[in-house]
Protein backbone atom coordinates (compact mmCIF):
# COMPACT_ATOMS: atom_id res chain seq x y z
CA UNK A 1 0.00 0.00 0.00
CA UNK A 2 1.17 3.51 -0.75
CA UNK A 3 -0.18 6.91 0.19
CA UNK A 4 -0.04 10.60 -0.60
CA UNK A 5 0.24 12.62 2.61
CA UNK A 6 -0.95 16.23 2.57
CA UNK A 7 0.06 17.87 5.87
CA UNK A 8 -1.90 20.81 7.22
CA UNK A 9 0.99 23.22 6.61
CA UNK A 10 0.93 22.60 2.84
CA UNK A 11 -1.27 23.74 -0.02
CA UNK A 12 -3.78 20.89 0.22
CA UNK A 13 -5.93 22.06 -2.67
CA UNK A 14 -2.93 21.79 -4.98
CA UNK A 15 -1.97 18.54 -3.27
CA UNK A 16 -5.40 17.01 -3.96
CA UNK A 17 -5.05 18.09 -7.58
CA UNK A 18 -1.61 16.52 -7.95
CA UNK A 19 -2.81 13.37 -6.22
CA UNK A 20 -5.84 13.05 -8.51
CA UNK A 21 -3.72 13.37 -11.64
CA UNK A 22 -1.19 10.84 -10.33
CA UNK A 23 -3.89 8.39 -9.26
CA UNK A 24 -5.56 8.39 -12.67
CA UNK A 25 -2.16 7.75 -14.29
CA UNK A 26 -0.69 5.11 -12.00
CA UNK A 27 -2.87 4.37 -8.96
CA UNK A 28 -3.39 0.66 -8.32
CA UNK A 29 -6.37 -0.07 -6.10
CA UNK A 30 -6.79 -3.76 -5.34
CA UNK A 31 -9.33 -5.99 -7.05
CA UNK A 32 -11.41 -5.94 -3.85
CA UNK A 33 -11.56 -2.12 -3.93
CA UNK A 34 -12.60 -2.11 -7.58
CA UNK A 35 -15.26 -4.77 -7.02
CA UNK A 36 -16.79 -3.04 -4.00
CA UNK A 37 -16.90 0.24 -5.91
CA UNK A 38 -18.61 -1.45 -8.87
CA UNK A 39 -21.19 -2.92 -6.48
CA UNK A 40 -21.88 0.52 -5.01
CA UNK A 41 -22.19 1.87 -8.55
CA UNK A 42 -24.75 -0.73 -9.61
CA UNK A 43 -26.73 -0.22 -6.41
CA UNK A 44 -26.78 3.55 -6.94
CA UNK A 45 -27.83 3.29 -10.59
CA UNK A 46 -30.76 0.97 -9.86
CA UNK A 47 -31.94 3.36 -7.15
CA UNK A 48 -31.85 6.12 -9.75
CA UNK A 49 -33.67 4.21 -12.48
CA UNK A 50 -36.54 3.26 -10.19
CA UNK A 51 -36.89 6.86 -9.00
CA UNK A 52 -37.17 8.03 -12.61
CA UNK A 53 -39.64 5.31 -13.58
CA UNK A 54 -41.88 6.33 -10.71
CA UNK A 55 -41.75 9.97 -11.80
CA UNK A 56 -40.38 11.38 -8.58
CA UNK A 57 -40.30 15.11 -8.95
CA UNK A 58 -36.68 16.31 -8.71
CA UNK A 59 -35.16 13.58 -10.94
CA UNK A 60 -37.90 14.11 -13.53
CA UNK A 61 -37.47 17.89 -13.57
CA UNK A 62 -33.67 17.76 -13.72
CA UNK A 63 -33.62 15.04 -16.38
CA UNK A 64 -35.91 17.17 -18.55
CA UNK A 65 -33.62 20.11 -17.91
CA UNK A 66 -30.58 18.09 -19.01
CA UNK A 67 -32.27 16.94 -22.22
CA UNK A 68 -32.92 20.58 -23.10
CA UNK A 69 -29.13 21.12 -23.31
CA UNK A 70 -28.08 18.92 -26.27
CA UNK A 71 -24.35 19.01 -26.93
CA UNK A 72 -22.21 17.04 -29.31
CA UNK A 73 -19.40 15.22 -27.54
CA UNK A 74 -21.21 15.49 -24.19
CA UNK A 75 -22.55 12.89 -21.77
CA UNK A 76 -25.80 10.96 -21.40
CA UNK A 77 -28.62 10.67 -18.88
CA UNK A 78 -30.27 7.49 -17.61
CA UNK A 79 -32.60 5.98 -20.19
CA UNK A 80 -31.44 8.03 -23.17
CA UNK A 81 -28.60 7.96 -25.68
CA UNK A 82 -28.76 11.68 -26.43
CA UNK A 83 -25.54 13.60 -25.86
CA UNK A 84 -26.10 16.60 -23.57
CA UNK A 85 -24.00 19.15 -21.73
CA UNK A 86 -21.96 17.07 -19.26
CA UNK A 87 -22.67 19.12 -16.14
CA UNK A 88 -26.40 18.79 -16.90
CA UNK A 89 -26.10 15.02 -17.40
CA UNK A 90 -24.29 14.81 -14.07
CA UNK A 91 -26.94 16.98 -12.41
CA UNK A 92 -29.72 14.70 -13.63
CA UNK A 93 -28.05 11.38 -12.85
CA UNK A 94 -26.73 12.39 -9.41
CA UNK A 95 -30.19 13.60 -8.45
CA UNK A 96 -31.81 10.34 -9.55
CA UNK A 97 -29.48 8.02 -7.63
CA UNK A 98 -29.96 10.05 -4.45
CA UNK A 99 -33.71 10.51 -4.62
CA UNK A 100 -34.68 7.45 -2.56
CA UNK A 101 -31.86 8.07 -0.03
CA UNK A 102 -31.03 4.39 -0.50
CA UNK A 103 -27.52 4.41 -1.95
CA UNK A 104 -24.22 3.91 -0.12
CA UNK A 105 -22.98 6.07 2.72
CA UNK A 106 -20.03 6.71 5.02
CA UNK A 107 -19.47 8.07 8.51
CA UNK A 108 -15.96 9.49 8.24
CA UNK A 109 -13.93 7.26 10.55
CA UNK A 110 -10.23 6.35 10.46
CA UNK A 111 -9.18 5.89 14.09
CA UNK A 112 -5.66 4.63 13.40
CA UNK A 113 -4.79 8.16 12.23
CA UNK A 114 -7.02 9.95 14.70
CA UNK A 115 -9.32 10.99 11.85
CA UNK A 116 -12.74 10.60 13.47
CA UNK A 117 -14.73 13.66 12.34
CA UNK A 118 -17.69 11.41 11.57
CA UNK A 119 -19.02 13.46 8.68
CA UNK A 120 -21.60 11.83 6.46
CA UNK A 121 -21.23 11.25 2.78
CA UNK A 122 -22.98 9.27 0.09
CA UNK A 123 -22.19 7.57 -3.19
CA UNK A 124 -24.13 10.17 -5.18
CA UNK A 125 -21.31 11.13 -7.50
CA UNK A 126 -20.48 8.22 -9.81
CA UNK A 127 -22.03 10.15 -12.68
CA UNK A 128 -18.96 12.43 -12.63
CA UNK A 129 -16.33 9.90 -13.79
CA UNK A 130 -18.82 8.23 -16.15
CA UNK A 131 -19.55 11.56 -17.84
CA UNK A 132 -15.86 12.49 -17.94
CA UNK A 133 -15.04 9.15 -19.56
CA UNK A 134 -17.81 9.60 -22.12
CA UNK A 135 -16.60 13.10 -23.03
CA UNK A 136 -12.97 11.98 -23.27
CA UNK A 137 -13.69 8.70 -25.08
CA UNK A 138 -12.35 6.57 -22.22
CA UNK A 139 -13.40 3.06 -21.24
CA UNK A 140 -15.21 1.64 -18.25
CA UNK A 141 -11.97 0.79 -16.46
CA UNK A 142 -11.07 4.50 -16.44
CA UNK A 143 -14.56 5.40 -15.21
CA UNK A 144 -14.31 2.84 -12.39
CA UNK A 145 -10.90 4.20 -11.34
CA UNK A 146 -12.47 7.66 -11.32
CA UNK A 147 -15.18 6.35 -8.97
CA UNK A 148 -12.54 4.99 -6.59
CA UNK A 149 -10.75 8.35 -6.75
CA UNK A 150 -13.93 10.28 -6.00
CA UNK A 151 -14.82 8.10 -3.02
CA UNK A 152 -11.26 8.42 -1.73
CA UNK A 153 -11.12 12.23 -1.76
CA UNK A 154 -14.68 12.66 -0.52
CA UNK A 155 -14.41 9.92 2.08
CA UNK A 156 -11.09 11.07 3.53
CA UNK A 157 -12.29 14.67 3.82
CA UNK A 158 -15.29 13.34 5.75
CA UNK A 159 -12.87 11.76 8.24
CA UNK A 160 -11.05 15.00 9.04
CA UNK A 161 -13.64 17.79 8.87
CA UNK A 162 -17.20 17.69 10.15
CA UNK A 163 -19.29 20.03 8.01
CA UNK A 164 -22.50 19.18 9.87
CA UNK A 165 -20.98 20.58 13.09
CA UNK A 166 -21.15 24.00 11.45
CA UNK A 167 -24.54 23.47 9.76
CA UNK A 168 -22.93 23.10 6.33
CA UNK A 169 -24.30 20.37 4.06
CA UNK A 170 -22.05 17.34 3.70
CA UNK A 171 -22.12 17.50 -0.10
CA UNK A 172 -19.28 20.08 -0.07
CA UNK A 173 -16.75 17.26 0.30
CA UNK A 174 -18.25 15.59 -2.76
CA UNK A 175 -18.16 18.81 -4.77
CA UNK A 176 -14.44 19.22 -4.03
CA UNK A 177 -13.86 15.63 -5.15
CA UNK A 178 -15.99 16.18 -8.27
CA UNK A 179 -13.84 19.09 -9.40
CA UNK A 180 -10.67 17.05 -8.84
CA UNK A 181 -11.95 13.94 -10.61
CA UNK A 182 -13.35 15.81 -13.60
CA UNK A 183 -10.14 17.78 -13.96
CA UNK A 184 -7.85 14.74 -13.63
CA UNK A 185 -9.87 12.76 -16.18
CA UNK A 186 -10.13 15.70 -18.60
CA UNK A 187 -6.46 16.62 -18.84
CA UNK A 188 -6.47 19.66 -16.56
CA UNK A 189 -3.27 20.83 -14.90
CA UNK A 190 -2.86 20.66 -11.14
CA UNK A 191 -3.07 24.45 -10.99
CA UNK A 192 -6.36 24.43 -12.90
CA UNK A 193 -7.83 21.85 -10.52
CA UNK A 194 -6.63 23.89 -7.54
CA UNK A 195 -8.38 26.91 -9.03
CA UNK A 196 -11.65 25.00 -9.44
CA UNK A 197 -11.51 23.66 -5.87
CA UNK A 198 -10.99 27.24 -4.74
CA UNK A 199 -14.11 28.31 -6.62
CA UNK A 200 -16.16 25.47 -5.15
CA UNK A 201 -15.25 26.35 -1.57
CA UNK A 202 -15.39 30.12 -1.98
CA UNK A 203 -18.52 30.45 -4.13
CA UNK A 204 -20.79 27.47 -3.55
CA UNK A 205 -21.42 26.43 0.06
CA UNK A 206 -24.84 24.85 0.79
CA UNK A 207 -26.31 24.92 4.30
CA UNK A 208 -27.89 22.05 6.22
CA UNK A 209 -31.17 23.95 6.07
CA UNK A 210 -31.62 21.61 3.10
CA UNK A 211 -32.10 18.73 5.58
CA UNK A 212 -33.81 20.51 8.46
CA UNK A 213 -37.26 21.84 9.19
CA UNK A 214 -40.65 20.26 9.57
CA UNK A 215 -41.10 18.88 6.06
CA UNK A 216 -38.15 18.27 3.75
CA UNK A 217 -38.21 19.11 0.04
CA UNK A 218 -36.70 18.19 -3.32
CA UNK A 219 -33.54 19.97 -2.23
CA UNK A 220 -32.64 17.10 0.13
CA UNK A 221 -32.14 14.58 -2.63
CA UNK A 222 -30.77 17.03 -5.18
CA UNK A 223 -28.23 18.81 -2.97
CA UNK A 224 -25.26 16.72 -4.13
CA UNK A 225 -26.37 17.00 -7.74
CA UNK A 226 -26.62 20.79 -7.63
CA UNK A 227 -23.27 21.17 -5.86
CA UNK A 228 -21.63 18.82 -8.35
CA UNK A 229 -23.08 20.69 -11.30
CA UNK A 230 -21.41 23.88 -10.13
CA UNK A 231 -18.19 21.98 -9.36
CA UNK A 232 -18.00 20.75 -12.96
CA UNK A 233 -18.86 24.24 -14.20
CA UNK A 234 -16.03 25.62 -12.04
CA UNK A 235 -13.60 23.03 -13.39
CA UNK A 236 -14.50 23.71 -17.01
CA UNK A 237 -14.32 27.45 -16.34
CA UNK A 238 -10.88 27.03 -14.81
CA UNK A 239 -9.70 25.05 -17.84
CA UNK A 240 -10.89 27.96 -20.00
CA UNK A 241 -8.61 30.33 -18.10
CA UNK A 242 -10.63 31.62 -15.14
CA UNK A 243 -8.59 31.83 -11.93
CA UNK A 244 -10.20 30.93 -8.63
CA UNK A 245 -8.79 31.39 -5.11
CA UNK A 246 -5.55 29.52 -4.52
CA UNK A 247 -4.60 27.46 -1.48
CA UNK A 248 -8.22 27.55 -0.30
CA UNK A 249 -7.79 25.20 2.67
CA UNK A 250 -5.36 27.67 4.30
CA UNK A 251 -7.14 30.84 3.20
CA UNK A 252 -7.76 32.79 6.44
CA UNK A 253 -11.34 33.60 5.45
CA UNK A 254 -12.30 30.26 3.95
CA UNK A 255 -14.86 27.91 5.42
CA UNK A 256 -12.27 25.63 7.02
CA UNK A 257 -10.31 28.23 8.95
CA UNK A 258 -13.34 30.31 9.83
CA UNK A 259 -14.89 27.37 11.63
CA UNK A 260 -11.71 25.90 13.12
CA UNK A 261 -9.17 28.57 14.04
CA UNK A 262 -5.51 27.89 13.25
CA UNK A 263 -2.28 29.87 13.16
CA UNK A 264 -2.17 29.73 9.40
CA UNK A 265 -2.42 26.03 8.66
CA UNK A 266 -5.38 24.03 7.50
CA UNK A 267 -7.29 22.45 10.43
CA UNK A 268 -6.32 18.91 9.43
CA UNK A 269 -3.79 16.57 7.88
CA UNK A 270 -4.98 14.46 4.96
CA UNK A 271 -3.83 11.04 3.77
CA UNK A 272 -4.97 9.68 0.41
CA UNK A 273 -4.37 6.14 -0.84
CA UNK A 274 -2.61 5.31 -4.10
CA UNK A 275 -2.52 1.51 -4.02
CA UNK A 276 -3.68 -1.61 -2.21
CA UNK A 277 -6.76 -2.24 -0.09
CA UNK A 278 -6.80 0.79 2.19
CA UNK A 279 -9.25 2.98 0.31
CA UNK A 280 -12.14 4.93 1.78
CA UNK A 281 -14.72 2.91 -0.15
CA UNK A 282 -13.85 -0.16 1.95
CA UNK A 283 -15.27 1.62 4.99
CA UNK A 284 -18.49 2.74 3.30
CA UNK A 285 -21.84 1.15 4.04
CA UNK A 286 -24.69 -0.29 1.98
CA UNK A 287 -28.35 0.35 2.63
CA UNK A 288 -30.45 -2.79 2.33
CA UNK A 289 -33.56 -0.99 1.17
CA UNK A 290 -34.94 2.52 1.54
CA UNK A 291 -34.10 4.11 4.89
CA UNK A 292 -31.94 6.89 6.33
CA UNK A 293 -28.62 5.35 7.33
CA UNK A 294 -28.90 6.34 11.01
CA UNK A 295 -31.84 3.94 11.36
CA UNK A 296 -29.88 0.84 10.31
CA UNK A 297 -29.09 -0.18 13.89
CA UNK A 298 -32.73 0.02 14.95
CA UNK A 299 -33.83 -1.94 11.86
CA UNK A 300 -31.27 -4.68 12.55
CA UNK A 301 -32.44 -4.86 16.16
CA UNK A 302 -36.03 -5.13 14.96
CA UNK A 303 -35.14 -7.88 12.46
CA UNK A 304 -33.32 -9.80 15.21
CA UNK A 305 -36.27 -9.56 17.63
CA UNK A 306 -38.86 -10.56 15.03
CA UNK A 307 -36.77 -13.56 13.95
CA UNK A 308 -36.44 -14.74 17.55
CA UNK A 309 -39.97 -13.94 18.78
CA UNK A 310 -42.70 -14.61 16.21
CA UNK A 311 -45.32 -13.87 18.87
CA UNK A 312 -44.59 -10.17 18.24
CA UNK A 313 -46.19 -10.54 14.81
CA UNK A 314 -49.67 -11.04 16.24
CA UNK A 315 -51.69 -7.89 15.53
CA UNK A 316 -52.11 -5.84 18.70
CA UNK A 317 -49.51 -7.80 20.67
CA UNK A 318 -47.12 -4.87 21.13
CA UNK A 319 -47.73 -2.33 23.89
CA UNK A 320 -44.62 -0.16 23.62
CA UNK A 321 -41.36 0.19 21.69
CA UNK A 322 -38.31 1.99 23.03
CA UNK A 323 -35.42 2.96 20.75
CA UNK A 324 -32.17 4.35 22.16
CA UNK A 325 -29.49 5.75 19.86
CA UNK A 326 -26.56 8.10 19.56
CA UNK A 327 -26.18 11.63 18.35
CA UNK A 328 -26.58 12.48 15.47
CA UNK A 329 -29.15 9.70 14.93
CA UNK A 330 -31.38 11.17 17.63
CA UNK A 331 -31.01 14.71 16.37
CA UNK A 332 -31.42 14.01 12.67
CA UNK A 333 -34.16 11.39 12.46
CA UNK A 334 -35.56 11.67 15.99
CA UNK A 335 -36.30 15.35 15.97
CA UNK A 336 -39.90 15.95 17.12
CA UNK A 337 -40.60 17.42 13.70
CA UNK A 338 -40.03 13.94 12.24
CA UNK A 339 -42.76 12.29 14.32
CA UNK A 340 -45.44 13.40 11.89
CA UNK A 341 -43.92 13.18 8.40
CA UNK A 342 -46.11 14.35 5.55
CA UNK A 343 -43.64 14.18 2.67
CA UNK A 344 -41.62 11.21 1.47
CA UNK A 345 -38.42 13.13 2.16
CA UNK A 346 -39.48 13.60 5.78
CA UNK A 347 -40.74 10.02 6.14
CA UNK A 348 -37.41 8.50 5.09
CA UNK A 349 -35.76 10.74 7.71
CA UNK A 350 -38.13 9.71 10.50
CA UNK A 351 -36.94 6.93 12.82
CA UNK A 352 -40.44 6.25 14.12
CA UNK A 353 -41.87 5.95 10.61
CA UNK A 354 -39.06 3.78 9.22
CA UNK A 355 -39.20 1.29 12.11
CA UNK A 356 -43.01 1.24 12.15
CA UNK A 357 -43.18 0.62 8.42
CA UNK A 358 -40.85 -2.39 8.56
CA UNK A 359 -42.73 -3.73 11.57
CA UNK A 360 -46.05 -3.34 9.78
CA UNK A 361 -44.61 -5.18 6.78
CA UNK A 362 -43.71 -8.07 9.07
CA UNK A 363 -47.12 -8.10 10.79
CA UNK A 364 -48.89 -8.10 7.42
CA UNK A 365 -46.75 -11.04 6.27
CA UNK A 366 -47.42 -12.92 9.49
CA UNK A 367 -43.98 -14.48 9.56
CA UNK A 368 -40.32 -13.57 9.35
CA UNK A 369 -37.65 -15.95 8.01
CA UNK A 370 -35.39 -17.35 10.70
CA UNK A 371 -32.19 -16.50 8.81
CA UNK A 372 -30.96 -12.89 8.88
CA UNK A 373 -30.29 -12.55 5.15
CA UNK A 374 -33.67 -14.01 4.23
CA UNK A 375 -35.39 -11.70 6.72
CA UNK A 376 -33.75 -8.61 5.20
CA UNK A 377 -34.76 -9.72 1.71
CA UNK A 378 -38.34 -10.27 2.87
CA UNK A 379 -38.76 -7.09 4.91
CA UNK A 380 -36.78 -4.75 2.65
CA UNK A 381 -38.38 -1.29 2.47
CA UNK A 382 -39.16 -0.27 -1.08
CA UNK A 383 -40.55 2.86 -2.79
CA UNK A 384 -44.15 1.83 -2.11
CA UNK A 385 -43.42 2.11 1.61
CA UNK A 386 -43.02 5.87 1.22
CA UNK A 387 -45.85 6.56 -1.20
CA UNK A 388 -48.44 9.15 -0.09
CA UNK A 389 -50.95 6.52 1.06
CA UNK A 390 -48.24 4.63 2.97
CA UNK A 391 -47.16 7.75 4.85
CA UNK A 392 -50.65 8.18 6.31
CA UNK A 393 -51.48 4.46 6.61
CA UNK A 394 -53.48 4.18 9.87
CA UNK A 395 -51.86 0.89 10.94
CA UNK A 396 -48.37 2.34 10.50
CA UNK A 397 -49.41 5.53 12.28
CA UNK A 398 -50.75 3.51 15.21
CA UNK A 399 -47.40 1.75 15.58
CA UNK A 400 -45.61 5.10 15.46
CA UNK A 401 -47.57 6.18 18.54
CA UNK A 402 -46.13 3.24 20.49
CA UNK A 403 -42.50 4.33 19.96
CA UNK A 404 -40.40 6.37 22.33
CA UNK A 405 -37.03 7.50 21.01
CA UNK A 406 -34.26 8.53 23.39
CA UNK A 407 -30.67 9.71 23.20
CA UNK A 408 -28.41 7.21 24.94
CA UNK A 409 -25.86 9.82 26.03
CA UNK A 410 -22.13 9.22 26.29
CA UNK A 411 -22.51 5.45 26.55
CA UNK A 412 -23.79 5.44 22.98
CA UNK A 413 -22.07 8.52 21.57
CA UNK A 414 -18.61 7.21 22.41
CA UNK A 415 -19.19 4.19 20.18
CA UNK A 416 -19.99 6.28 17.10
CA UNK A 417 -18.77 6.50 14.32
CA UNK A 418 -17.05 3.14 14.79
CA UNK A 419 -20.52 1.61 14.70
CA UNK A 420 -24.19 2.58 14.77
CA UNK A 421 -24.89 2.04 18.48
CA UNK A 422 -28.63 1.49 18.82
CA UNK A 423 -30.93 -0.68 20.91
CA UNK A 424 -34.62 -1.47 20.60
CA UNK A 425 -36.85 -2.84 23.34
CA UNK A 426 -40.36 -4.15 22.71
CA UNK A 427 -42.91 -4.64 25.49
CA UNK A 428 -46.02 -6.76 24.90
CA UNK A 429 -49.47 -6.38 26.45
CA UNK A 430 -48.76 -9.53 28.47
CA UNK A 431 -45.83 -7.80 30.15
CA UNK A 432 -43.01 -9.56 28.33
CA UNK A 433 -40.00 -7.40 27.43
CA UNK A 434 -37.74 -8.26 24.50
CA UNK A 435 -34.45 -6.37 24.16
CA UNK A 436 -32.21 -6.41 21.09
CA UNK A 437 -29.17 -5.46 23.12
CA UNK A 438 -26.71 -2.98 21.64
CA UNK A 439 -26.47 -3.18 17.87
CA UNK A 440 -23.16 -1.83 16.52
CA UNK A 441 -22.63 -3.26 13.05
CA UNK A 442 -25.95 -3.94 11.32
CA UNK A 443 -26.18 -5.78 8.02
CA UNK A 444 -24.81 -3.51 5.28
CA UNK A 445 -22.29 -1.87 7.64
CA UNK A 446 -18.69 -2.08 6.44
CA UNK A 447 -17.65 -3.85 9.67
CA UNK A 448 -20.40 -6.45 9.43
CA UNK A 449 -18.80 -9.64 8.14
CA UNK A 450 -21.77 -12.01 8.34
CA UNK A 451 -24.46 -10.65 6.02
CA UNK A 452 -24.62 -11.88 2.41
CA UNK A 453 -24.25 -8.49 0.73
CA UNK A 454 -24.26 -9.78 -2.82
CA UNK A 455 -27.45 -11.75 -2.15
CA UNK A 456 -29.35 -9.02 -0.29
CA UNK A 457 -28.26 -6.29 -2.70
CA UNK A 458 -29.03 -8.56 -5.63
CA UNK A 459 -32.63 -8.74 -4.38
CA UNK A 460 -32.72 -4.97 -3.91
CA UNK A 461 -31.43 -4.34 -7.44
CA UNK A 462 -33.81 -6.93 -8.90
CA UNK A 463 -36.82 -5.27 -7.32
CA UNK A 464 -35.66 -1.77 -8.25
CA UNK A 465 -34.93 -3.01 -11.76
CA UNK A 466 -38.41 -4.48 -12.16
CA UNK A 467 -39.86 -1.06 -11.37
CA UNK A 468 -37.79 0.62 -14.07
CA UNK A 469 -37.12 -1.89 -16.85
CA UNK A 470 -38.91 -4.55 -18.88
CA UNK A 471 -35.77 -6.73 -18.75
CA UNK A 472 -33.61 -5.52 -15.85
CA UNK A 473 -30.97 -8.25 -15.95
CA UNK A 474 -28.79 -6.94 -18.81
CA UNK A 475 -28.88 -3.37 -17.50
CA UNK A 476 -27.99 -4.49 -13.97
CA UNK A 477 -25.09 -6.48 -15.44
CA UNK A 478 -23.69 -3.53 -17.40
CA UNK A 479 -23.68 -1.34 -14.28
CA UNK A 480 -22.28 -4.10 -12.08
CA UNK A 481 -19.50 -4.78 -14.60
CA UNK A 482 -18.85 -1.18 -15.62
CA UNK A 483 -15.09 -1.71 -15.34
CA UNK A 484 -15.10 -4.20 -18.23
CA UNK A 485 -16.92 -1.96 -20.74
CA UNK A 486 -14.95 -0.65 -23.69
CA UNK A 487 -15.26 3.01 -24.69
CA UNK A 488 -18.08 2.42 -27.17
CA UNK A 489 -20.10 0.41 -24.64
CA UNK A 490 -19.57 3.05 -21.97
CA UNK A 491 -20.80 5.71 -24.40
CA UNK A 492 -24.05 3.70 -24.66
CA UNK A 493 -24.26 2.66 -21.01
CA UNK A 494 -27.42 4.74 -20.35
CA UNK A 495 -29.13 3.95 -23.66
CA UNK A 496 -32.12 1.79 -22.69
CA UNK A 497 -35.86 2.30 -22.35
CA UNK A 498 -37.22 3.28 -18.95
CA UNK A 499 -40.73 2.23 -17.98
CA UNK A 500 -43.20 4.94 -17.00
CA UNK A 501 -45.03 3.93 -13.85
CA UNK A 502 -47.14 7.08 -13.82
CA UNK A 503 -47.36 9.45 -10.84
CA UNK A 504 -45.70 8.34 -7.63
CA UNK A 505 -48.69 7.53 -5.45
Amino acid sequence: MSYQDLPRNTNQALGIAEYAIEFMKSGTPSAAVLDRTALFHADACLCGLSALAMNTNAPKVLRQEALSYPAGGGATVFGDGTSVSPEKAILANCSAVREWDSNGTNFGYRPELGHVAGEFGHNDFYAVPVAAAQVMGLDGAAALRGMVLHDEIRGRLAEVFSLKTYKIDHVVHGAIASAAVWGAMSGASAEQIESAIGMVVAHFIPWRAIRAGKQLSDSKGASAAISTEVAITAMRRSMAGFLGPKDIFRNPESMFRQFETTDGDSPFDLRLSLSGDDFAVMGMHFKLGLYEHQSAGALQGLVDLLRAHPELLVAGAIKAIKIVAYEPAFGIIGDPAKRDPRTRQSADHSMVFIVSRMLQRAIDLGEVPSENDDAWRKLMLMPEDYAPQAIVDPKTRALMELISFAHGGAEYDDKYPDGIPTSIEITTHTGEVFDSGLVMYPSGHARNTTADLEGILGEKMRRMGEIALAEPGPVVDRFRNVGSLDASALAEVHNFTLLDRGPYE
